[in-house]
């Protein structure tokens, strides 16, 4: 960050500040509940007018995205604890209205802590979202030693995306939004987001009388998608932004969701939890000590070199947990392998470029892999979370009928279905590598991913680096942009991953946006047990060297 960038935020926040303290000074002329003096940290706190936003309208010009305008439907005062501490904010829930009446409306939520740190902060989703994200809860990867974003300070917000779940559905599994052009592009393309930023800014200044010094937004998965779109798309509206596992490239992702149901379809093709824990296991006594260390952990998946088909069973026929047959081999085999098609689409991409199941992924989640029971019609729960996202994809993004049998539609020969296909690509790929605009306006991005998610490929994420990299340079990309791949978690730390990333990355990016202080020889932590490892830039990884194999001084990162 340069100086000039520097000193611009110390001026944003001295006004801020002064904003708070003439609020102080003219409460009772404008009828507001009195502000609250000066902290112990020297920070001004100021108390949200809670009870005046309640029936507020939104006018549809705060919003540079068409909508018709929108309404507070509630502003309540809420105390409740979070991160162990008693937290006082007003909860202002809200309805963004469309332009097409069929549409559904955007349903949208702000915290307004009592004591205010003068920042902001956006959650992204997750999935086909459809729910309003916990305003009370952190960051991707975040620390479990430090206080989620409310706790200290933050407005926080977010909305549904633009639909609301059906209470039948699994959660963030309803597609069924996707039926209505306005409704997709809210959610796919990501249009939500910033009429959601733009109400929330509006609701917050008319709460505070005071802008935000910054404002910044934290996602995974589909929210680290958002994270992205948010940054290519509007590179003045966050200072900073955190990325985790984001699901970039959606439509190519889908299409090799598609072709993996299909394979595990086929008779004898799926692997039970049995045969997959088998696997699982099999991958680190293959791989494991590879970076000095026995501890459950492949860090590097590169290095990694297993051959499911040592675990063939005789003649290559099933004959229990012990073994695998020839057609769940090459399940596996596809499973971990790039999926390509042989037709253009708009979005320009070609490929999707596997699972790493076969680095040291933890099979003891299934659901978000393989799954417990085989994919069928109707696809079951039980199925894997991502042959039920193409399930609904099918049916409501691409066909358009609910009753579409997705085990029929073939993503390498879509047939009738290329041109909807290719369109859609333009909507759902948010695969722009430009970010220099971006970094231009000062922002910061911080990139996070597991390398053992099952759900979304770190190798995406690697890809959409390398393309970041090459368009920007990579002097230029050092600048504003950290990846990091953090070895043994998996996707969101869902259920037992070997390694339960924590991180506090919010305070870094605070400090790189803020200060001008980029992150130096972070550290990551497993929330599950006590170790700590070097949080290794990538294309880096951390290696043991000597000492305490549970400590992250005794690791070296290196290629």
């Amino acid at each position: 960050m340069s100086s000039t960038s520097a000193r611009g935020a110390r001026t944003r926040r001295f006004a801020v500040l002064t904003s708070m303290v003439l609020l102080a000074g003219v409460t009772q002329v404008l009828g507001a509940q009195a502000a609250t003096p000066p902290d112990t940290a020297g920070r001004t706190a100021a108390v949200p007018r809670c009870a005046a936003l309640d029936g507020t309208e939104i006018p549809a010009s705060v919003m540079s995205l068409p909508t018709t305008g929108g309404r507070v439907e509630s502003a309540s005062i809420v105390t409740g604890v979070v991160s162990g501490k008693t937290v006082r904010y007003c909860q202002v829930d809200a309805g963004l209205f469309p332009v097409d009446p069929s549409a559904p409306d955007i349903k949208m939520r702000v915290a307004l802590p009592y004591d205010w740190n003068g920042k902001a902060l956006m959650f992204g989703g997750g999935g086909y979202n459809g729910t309003v994200p916990d305003l009370t809860g952190n960051v991707p990867f975040g620390p479990t030693d430090q206080p989620a974003p409310l706790a200290r300070g933050y407005a926080t917000f977010a909305s549904d995306s633009g639909h609301q779940q059906s209470p039948t559905a699994p959660p963030s599994l309803d597609g069924s939004f996707g039926a209505n052009d306005e409704a997709l592009k809210n959610f796919a393309a990501g249009d939500a987001l910033k009429k959601t930023r733009d109400a929330s800014l509006f609701l917050l200044r008319h709460a505070y009388r005071a802008r935000p010094a910054e404002v910044y937004f934290a996602g995974g998965s589909t929210g680290g998608r958002e994270a992205l779109t948010v940054a290519q798309r509007w590179p003045k509206a966050f200072d900073g932004v955190i990325s985790g596992y984001p699901a970039w490239n959606n439509l190519a992702e889908v299409l090799d969701l598609g072709y993996l149901t299909q394979v595990l379809s086929r008779p004898g093709a799926f692997p039970g939890v049995e045969k997959q824990t088998l696997l699982h296991d099999s991958v680190i006594d293959a791989c494991d000590g590879l970076d000095g260390a026995e501890d459950g952990v492949v860090s590097d998946p590169d290095g990694c070199h297993f051959d499911p088909a040592t675990l063939r069973c005789p003649h290559g026929t099933d004959t229990g947990p012990a073994c695998l047959s020839d057609p769940q081999i090459k399940a596996v085999d596809a499973m971990s392998s790039p999926f390509r098609w042989g037709y253009r689409v708009a979005s320009g991409e070609t490929q999707y470029p596997g699972f790493p199941f076969l680095s040291g992924a933890d099979m003891r989640t299934p659901f978000l892999g393989f799954g417990t029971t085989a994919p069928a019609d109707p696809m079951p729960v039980t199925s894997g979370y991502g042959m039920q996202y193409w399930d609904q994809w099918v049916k409501y993004f691409l066909t358009r009928d609910p009753h579409y049998n997705s085990l029929d539609l073939d993503p390498r020969h879509p047939g009738k279905w290329l041109d909807r296909i290719s369109h859609l690509s333009t909507i759902e790929d948010r695969n722009d590598a430009d970010l220099r605009p971006f970094a231009r306006a000062g922002g910061k991005l911080l990139l996070l991913h597991g390398a053992a998610d099952e759900l979304v490929s770190p190798r995406s994420t690697n890809d959409y680096y390398e393309r970041v990299r090459d368009t920007a340079g990579a002097r230029a990309t050092h600048d504003f942009l950290r990846y990091y791949v953090v070895p043994g978690a998996n996707h969101a730390n869902f259920g037992t991953p070997a390694f339960a990333a924590s991180w506090d990355s919010l305070t870094a990016l605070e400090d790189w946006v803020e200060k001008g202080r980029s992150p130096g020889n972070p550290v990551v932590s497993d929330a599950a047990h006590d170790r700590t490892r070097p949080l290794c830039e990538y294309p880096t990884w951390p290696r043991y060297r000597a000492g305490d194999p549970d400590r992250a001084a005794s690791f070296g990162c290196t290629r």
